[in-house]
């Protein structure tokens, strides 16, 4: 993953004996609950933050196709659902300037056939951590 990448970053685990330092993360990641996802372009601090909490969240590279369709079937303004042309906008405004014009915060259904294991890493067979099929899990969970 390259710094100005698309990543895409869903909160796996609950709240139980999480370390004071891992939950304050996942606060200013804006992931207060299972199944709610964020996006957000890849740059140093994030990686760190990443790195931080990748026992309790799963992230990954996501497509640009995955991000308009997210906002269009996911995305807020306010307490509004988005139309699709304001999540064209809203996507515009993201990957040019940086600006959302929509809630940061997408909440998302559990994946259609489940989680695999919400305790061991990607590589291990689990779904924690980094992973290289982000566009597949976010459109099992839409």
């Amino acid at each position: 993953m390259e710094n100005g990448d698309l990543i895409a970053i869903v909160r796996v685990r609950g709240i139980r004996n999480i370390k004071p330092r891992i939950r304050r993360t996942l606060e200013l990641l804006k992931l207060h609950k299972p199944n709610h996802a964020v996006i957000h372009k890849l740059n140093p601090s994030l990686r760190g933050m990443l790195i931080k909490a990748k026992d309790y969240i799963t992230f990954g590279r996501i497509e640009e196709s995955t991000f308009k369709a997210l906002l269009a079937k996911r995305g807020h303004m306010g307490s509004k659902r988005l139309t699709k042309e304001q999540a064209e906008e809203a996507f515009k405004q993201f990957v040019e300037k940086g600006e959302r014009l929509y809630e940061p915060v997408f909440r998302l259904h559990p994946p259609r056939k489940g989680w695999k294991n919400i305790k061991r890493p990607f590589t291990v067979g689990g779904d924690l951590g980094k992973r290289s099929n982000m566009d597949e899990l976010l459109k099992r969970m839409m």
